[in-house]
């Protein structure tokens, strides 16, 4: 049986439109307490996090209807970081942890991801399961057993205490601006506290969320705006956030921006100095570019590469016992400080990397020259298939021909919304543009 309902990280669409609807937000929840209540007994509790979305309210009611409804109590944290939820599902020892959000998509779209009671992501095979007891009968706990719900004041307060025991230096923050953009999302709170309390002089961007205004023209999907902060207040560094803080993107002095892939080789390269990089490897996806293979490489390090999405990084890492792993989109996943990408974490090991060295960021952000890569969206409507397409296949069949052992293609469908990303690299950038070009076209015209 394979997934219908979740994706590449949990199930997201449009609110109010099937999959993101209230009723099946309900039937999930259900779905989701059957699955973790397997014994009867009471006791068994959910942990559940949201970010700023306006339709987190109908998201966060429905599930708890259905959790309780089959005799899970429910423990409401309000806007909080996914990676706090993933932490607080192991601290506060919950059976289940859920986060709403549609990470770094628009307003109008919402999600649920699932987290295990070791506060990991849930595996296939457990999100398989939810499924098919989602398409049976859901058995329903009687009257007697149905689960309570309340708010935690202090689970924000938690993971802001938490998130400070992993910089190494308390104090060393003194005399350093930051600004940090939270993409009015779930770390607007978070974030800024976290900064100040471990003594920098903080500048707060995207931190006045009304329900609408989550990843809109701020964030580390258009960092631009953190930028900007940072060349007017003649900060130090920048540090911006996707919707939900999993996601980051360094900017050093300039506004010069680090992705995912140079975050990750700076940090694998000191901590292999250091030796805490357990395993010699580091764990990214196949969208990661060609220069940070070349990079860990000459260091004698590996790279090991999986499937598009977080959560089979973190697979991965589980397997292998690797400690540091990602994505060039800016997950950070350090298995020794949190369970899931952590933007904010992941912030404070750059921060900690500048008061190590007495280096400016902008000696940091540049790791490693990337290889010309060029990555092009297509959207398609729903019942479209427009990969099986002969004018496609076609298509990609001839870049893969002109590329000739040169460069790297990737095509592939987005597992979050409804777009076929086409990826290449090469040292000749007007093949890479004509390449690319080529397959946009053929896709564009099947859609």
């Amino acid at each position: 049986m394979s997934r219908k309902l979740f994706g590449t990280d949990g199930v997201r669409g449009t609110a109010n439109s099937h999959p993101m609807t209230a009723e099946m937000a309900l039937k999930l929840g259900a779905a989701a307490g059957r699955y973790f209540r397997t014994d009867g007994r009471n006791g068994h509790r959910v942990v559940i996090g949201k970010d700023t979305r306006l339709s987190g309210y109908m998201i966060e009611n429905a599930l708890t209807a259905g959790l309780t409804s089959t005799g899970m109590n429910v423990l409401l944290l309000g806007p909080v970081p996914t990676p706090a939820v993933g932490y607080l599902t192991r601290s506060m020892r919950a059976d289940l942890g859920i986060m709403i959000s549609a990470s770094h998509n628009p307003h109008h779209d919402n999600g649920i991801k699932f987290f295990g009671p070791d506060g990991f992501k849930l595996s296939d095979e457990a999100e398989i399961e939810i499924e098919r007891i989602l398409g049976a009968e859901i058995e329903l706990s009687s009257p007697e057993n149905i689960g309570r719900a309340k708010r935690i004041d202090d689970g924000l307060g938690r993971y802001v205490e938490y998130a400070k025991t992993t910089f190494p230096a308390r104090g060393a923050l003194s005399g350093l601006k930051v600004v940090v953009d939270c993409a009015n999302g779930a770390a607007y709170k978070a974030a800024p506290e976290v900064l100040w309390e471990l003594g920098a002089d903080v500048v707060p961007v995207g931190v006045a969320p009304n329900g609408f205004n989550i990843n809109e023209k701020c964030g580390s999907t258009h960092v631009e705006t953190a930028a900007e902060a940072v060349v007017a207040h003649g900060a130090d560094l920048g540090i911006a956030l996707d919707g939900d803080a999993d996601r980051v993107m360094i900017l050093d002095e300039t506004g010069a921006v680090a992705d995912g892939d140079q975050i990750m080789a700076l940090f694998a390269a000191r901590w292999a100095e250091a030796q805490k990089l357990k395993g010699g490897a580091l764990v990214a996806t196949v969208m990661s570019n060609l220069g940070l293979e070349r990079f860990l490489t000459g260091r004698g390090l590996r790279l090991e590469r999986t499937a598009v999405g977080d959560r089979y990084v973190v697979e991965r890492m589980r397997e292998g016992g690797y400690n540091l792993g990602g994505e060039q989109s800016g997950h950070i996943v350090m298995t020794d400080y949190a369970t899931t990408g952590d933007g904010l974490i992941a912030g404070l090991q750059f921060l900690a990397a500048m008061a190590e060295t007495g280096r400016r960021a902008s000696e940091l952000v540049h790791q490693f020259p990337s290889v010309p890569q060029l990555l092009k969206n297509v959207r398609y409507g729903a019942g479209k298939e427009p990969l099986s397409a002969p004018t496609v296949k076609d298509a990609i069949t001839g870049a893969e021909a002109r590329l000739n052992g040169t460069g790297r293609l990737l095509i592939r469908k987005s597992g979050t919304e409804p777009l076929i990303r086409v990826m290449a690299e090469c040292e000749d950038e007007a093949l890479l543009a004509e390449v690319v070009s080529d397959i946009v076209a053929a896709v564009e015209a099947a859609v």
